[in-house]
This record gives structure tokens, C-alpha cells and sequence, in this order.
């Protein structure tokens, strides 16, 4: 009886099958089935390809292995060794889910649905079966998510909170687009690729309300969160009262400009009529001794403060200065 190769019964969700017998014979019988492939690989390099049918090997359908027999081994050797990989051609669903970060470093959970189907059969196998030490489809399946998710987090973190959750269908679309050559230069077709679920902390979750309700600006936001935060500081700080919060909070909703200073008090010299500080003692412009009454101040007839001469009534006793 001819040796008979053969994935007999591969499941709906197999992506490939390892044949377990490396040794060969020359006219054995190779049964491939409608969408599958049959490559024969050796030392980590993937030769012949085979599509559906019955195939009688031998040295004609084989040249890629013929040859390499011929180098290392000489053209009689019987049985030879190689390892014959099953590939299935149909589409297939994965799954992918990952953490991730905004602009802002707002925190992302993230997870969603990918499609795809081999293309190239002998550049998959040379590429993950060989490059990779996939030799069973969780080991495809585990290396495709792994690197799905590596992949999710690079992109993500180019957008910012809002522009992930109101454009989330171009985000996608980015994503797959940059994964998309990837998945050809290692012999697959990626077909489909979608977002199924995505979230934040709670936080982040009242931040994202109130942008898109429209609520607040993203400075004001930004400073709710700065009160809130620094709200929490002085609660853990010893001896913090409420009465520190209540200064402090103000301070920081209120939006500033430059700090002014405070109007200084003026006085007219009496010589020059410069406007000079009441602090001066003398009149920086001629030089006249400004020490009262030169200063232009006189007594208030009723309380007896000095007040400006030009008053018409005391400002502090209001009474009528004659």
C-alpha cells in the first residue's frame, strides 16, 4: 500500500494541520481537498505547493524538494524527510481585544473582530509557520491577536478621547489600512476588520459627556478636573479645612489675565502740579519739600484728620470743608 497523506475531517474554525510523519516515499499518495493547499516545508523553508486533487509524488511534481535533494543529500535518498503543512484557503474570524491610551493619556479598553484567508500559502508558511513556530492554528490565532492589539495601541494613541468615540468608523478604517500591507507581507489577506466594544474609566466617561453634550469647552474641562484634583490634594493634606478649598477653588475656575498692581495713592505738588505718590517727601519733578501741610493737606475743622486742601467735604466726618 502506497503512503496516503492527507487532513482528513479538518475543523470549521482549523486554519492549518501538520502532517506528523516527515519520512517520505517516493509515490505516495497526496489528497488535497477543495479550499485547502498542501506545502511541503523544510528546515524553516517552505518548497512545493499543491493545490486540490490526488497527487502521486515524485521527482516531477517535486523539483523545489528534487533539487534540494540532489545538493544535501544525493538523488536516491528513500524515504526523504520533510514536513507537509495543510493550509485552509477560507475565511476566517479572529478576535482581538487590547488596553490602550489617547493623546491625553486617557486610559482605553478596546476589543472588536478581524477576517481574514491565506493568500499566499507558501510566504504564510515561510513567514509564521516557519518564521514564527505557528504550527497549529492557536498558534496563528494567538500570534495574529498578539499583534492586532500591538497594533490598535500604536494607532490610538495619535487621536485624542473625543475623535476616538464620535469618529470611531474612520478609526477603524485607519487601522485596518495600516495592517493591511502587514498582513500581506506574511501571505494573508485581511478582509474585514471592525471595533465591537470601547471604553474608558469613569472618569474619562464624565469628561467625554461633557464634550459632546457640549457642555463645557475642553479648557474648562480641563480645569474642572485641575479643582477636582486639587480638592483631593488638600483632603489628604493634615490640618486641610474646608476653608482652604473654598479659597482655593475660586482661583483656579476663575480664568486671569497678567496680574495688575494695585493703584497707588497720587498728591499734587503744590509748586509744579506734578502728580507725585503721597509716600514721597519730595516732589520728584522741582525738587519741593512734599512733608505736610507743604504736601497740600490741611485740618478737617470738625475731626481734625488731615485731609487733601482741594476737599470740599472730609471723608471722614463728611463735614463741609469751607
Amino acid at each position: 500500500m502506497p503512503q496516503v497523506i492527507e487532513w482528513k475531517n479538518p475543523g470549521a474554525e482549523d486554519i492549518l494541520w501538520r502532517y506528523p510523519n516527515e519520512e517520505i516515499t517516493w509515490g505516495a499518495q497526496l489528497i488535497v481537498h477543495e479550499y485547502e493547499v498542501a506545502v511541503f516545508f523544510r528546515d524553516g523553508k517552505a518548497y512545493d505547493v499543491f493545490g486540490a486533487g490526488r497527487h502521486t509524488l515524485t521527482t516531477l511534481n517535486l523539483p523545489l524538494i528534487t533539487g534540494l535533494l540532489t545538493r544535501i543529500a544525493g538523488y536516491g535518498e528513500k524515504p526523504f524527510k520533510a514536513t507537509v503543512i495543510f493550509v485552509s484557503t477560507k475565511v476566517f474570524a479572529g478576535k482581538y481585544g487590547t488596553r490602550a491610551q489617547t493623546t491625553e493619556l486617557a486610559p482605553l479598553q478596546v476589543h472588536g473582530s478581524f477576517w481574514f484567508k491565506v493568500e499566499n500559502p507558501q510566504l504564510f508558511v515561510n513567514e509564521v509557520v516557519g518564521g514564527q513556530k505557528a504550527y497549529s492554528t492557536e498558534d496563528v490565532n494567538n500570534y495574529l491577536r498578539g499583534f492586532l492589539n500591538e497594533k490598535m495601541i500604536d494607532e490610538l494613541s495619535h487621536y485624542d478621547l473625543i475623535t476616538v468615540f464620535t469618529r470611531l468608523d474612520e478609526t477603524s478604517m485607519v487601522v485596518k489600512n495600516a495592517i493591511l500591507d502587514y498582513f500581506k507581507r506574511i501571505g494573508l489577506e485581511l478582509t474585514d476588520l471592525r471595533f465591537e466594544g470601547i471604553d474608558t474609566t469613569p472618569e474619562y466617561r464624565e469628561r467625554l459627556f461633557w464634550l459632546r453634550t457640549g457642555g463645557a469647552r475642553p479648557e474648562e474641562v480641563l480645569r474642572m478636573e485641575t479643582v477636582k484634583k486639587a480638592a483631593e490634594e488638600l483632603g489628604k493634606s493634615p490640618g486641610a479645612g474646608l476653608g482652604t478649598g473654598m479659597v482655593l477653588i475660586p482661583q483656579v475656575m476663575t480664568p486671569t489675565g497678567p496680574a495688575q498692581a494695585p493703584a497707588a495713592a497720587l498728591v499734587i505738588c503744590p509748586k509744579c502740579a506734578a502728580k507725585v505718590p503721597a509716600t514721597s517727601k519730595f516732589c520728584p519733578e522741582c525738587g519741593t519739600q512734599l512733608t505736610p501741610p507743604s504736601a497740600g493737606t490741611i485740618k478737617c475743622p470738625k475731626c481734625g484728620k488731615l485731609i487733601p486742601s482741594t476737599s470740599k467735604f472730609c471723608p471722614d466726618c463728611g463735614a463741609k470743608i469751607e
